[in-house]
């Protein structure tokens, strides 16, 4: 059929393999829904046909990592999210050997952490969805798609294949891994870098950093670990808000930085799915979405992360507070669909212009969650049906929501100040007109999700993956708020790692 529809188009015989190089569904006309393939192929007679139709054909571009001009030194990398991981990789395969500092446990380990947290409701502020081997995206969906144009991006992709990632990655135009199989990929690229010569040290966490004369001489990963100073890559991730006061402290540049609030949104999976394709739903995957919309009263709202048959995760990383997340398996079979309904916030929203003021208003909304939840860490949620007649949630309809360890029916007047509790009310409404039966009065919104992005930006020099403040240090990733998720993580680990071999400075 491929070769048929190439032929067909391009008014020539002789293609020959064909590649699906990307596959989407288009779901705008629900009468005639279709699938959306970008091809890669050769033709009889190429060069002389593509001259004849005055068509330049796509290089095909590919990523290599370079040949590294420093040997003695073994970089230290704080954290084994996404930036870590792919920092460590490349600089393991560039035979630099790194030292990882992970504040968490192993995937393995940190899994039943996980589930002990929902059964038993006693978190481990070191092992949770935050913190841990992977990243806090392990425990979301997995999700690959990015907005950057990178080379590096198809590189992580059949990276992430070879070490366990199923191969419909490399061509789906919104790619998922699943947490299923994200926690294999993840411990077998451990095992790679471990074979490699690299050491990775787990319940570790960047404590301090020595400094001598306005230089940096060594790094603490913990009371018993310290390491001589030769390159530091801080990709600590956007929950290590202790690591943010210790760097403040020792007087590294810290700006504020723009992020988002609101609460993860539950519908049934089913009735996105008839939203979203029609009649055609009973042969296609289960449907996503991906909705914004700009309100007069100057708040952006959006939806981010969400996850088709998925679940809402209980994700605080501090006792006392409730945070919630995505996720979703490879086969997002779940009853429910569920994305977190995002309002930005900035400055202005701050209390203050301390460059923490953002991490203070994280954890206030947090705390406010736990109270309105019973102080118990069942998390506070509302139908949509009550939330936008401003009235408490007695009782759930249709939508069962599926956060664990449990739920308490509430009021987000009691978590949200009135902007973002009015722009949340807005959103829906909005979005109910692209999404038919978004604000469907059973659908479960449930608090408080705080940890989209990172609150603050630990600069770097102009035109420089260095520090502003201290060279050989690279403030990398999500949590230093130079990317936002797994694929433009990954991307700056490679970038620093590229950095760090290259820099004989």
């Amino acid at each position: 059929m491929l070769k048929q529809a190439i032929e067909r188009r391009l008014g020539a015989k002789g293609a020959k393999n064909i590649k699906i190089i990307r596959r989407a569904i288009d779901p705008r006309d629900k009468t005639r829904v279709s699938h959306v393939l970008t091809l890669d192929f050769d033709i009889a007679g190429e060069k002389r046909f593509y001259r004849k139709k005055n068509i330049t054909r796509p290089e095909r571009r590919t990523y290599t990592l370079p040949e590294p001009c420093r040997m003695d030194i073994r970089p230290v990398i704080a954290g084994f999210g996404p930036a870590g991981m792919f920092c460590g990789l490349a600089l393991a395969e560039m035979g630099l050997r790194p030292v990882i500092l992970e504040r968490g446990r192993r995937v393995s380990d940190r899994k039943r952490d996980i589930e002990t947290f929902q059964r038993t409701r006693v978190l481990d502020p070191s092992s949770n969805v935050q913190f841990g081997e992977g990243g806090a995206g392990t425990f979301s969906d997995g999700k690959l798609n990015t907005g950057i144009n990178d080379v590096r991006c198809d590189y992580i992709l059949r990276r992430f294949v070879e070490f366990g990632a199923p191969d419909s990655i490399l061509s789906l135009a919104k790619p998922h891994i699943g947490t299923d199989n994200l926690v294999i990929a993840v411990k077998n690229l451990r095992e790679r870098i471990l074979s490699l010569g690299g050491e990775i040290l787990f319940e570790h966490t960047l404590t301090d950093i020595d400094i001598e004369s306005g230089k940096v001489t060594a790094v603490h990963g913990g009371n018993e670990i310290k390491i001589p100073f030769t390159d530091l890559v801080l990709a600590v991730g956007h929950s290590a808000r202790d690591t943010f006061e210790m760097l403040y402290k020792k007087g590294f540049d810290i700006e504020q930085k723009a992020f988002s609030v609101g609460v993860r949104i539950e519908h049934k999976q089913d009735a996105i799915n008839r939203a979203q394709y029609g009649d055609f739903a009973q042969y296609l995957p289960a449907a996503d979405y991906k909705l914004f919309t700009h309100l007069e009263n100057g708040r952006g709202v959006y939806t981010f992360c969400m996850c088709p048959g998925g679940y809402v995760m209980a994700a605080a990383s501090e006792e006392g507070g409730v945070v919630t997340n995505g996720m979703s398996c490879y086969a997002r079979d779940g009853e429910n669909a569920n994305a977190a309904l995002l309002v930005g916030v900035g400055p202005d929203d701050f209390d203050g212009t301390h460059p923490l003021a953002g991490v203070k208003l994280q954890r206030e909304l947090e705390r406010k969650a736990f109270a309105a939840g019973g102080s118990n860490y069942n998390a506070p949620a509302q139908t949509v049906g009550d939330l936008l007649n401003d009235r408490p949630t007695e009782k759930f309809g249709n939508v069962v929501p599926s956060y664990r360890p449990g739920v308490t029916p509430s009021d987000m007047r009691k978590i949200f100040p009135a902007c973002i509790y009015d722009s949340i009310k807005q959103g829906i409404l909005a979005f109910d007109k692209t999404i038919k039966g978004y604000a469907d009065e059973n659908a479960v919104v449930t608090a408080v999700e705080s940890r989209s992005s990172s609150p603050v930006r630990i600069t770097r020099g102009k035109d420089s993956l260095e520090s502003i403040k201290y060279p050989h240090i690279y403030p990398c990733g999500e949590g230093c708020g130079y990317a936002g998720g797994i694929m433009s993580a990954a991307a700056d680990g490679l970038k620093v790692a590229e950095k760090i071999a290259l820099n004989t400075v």
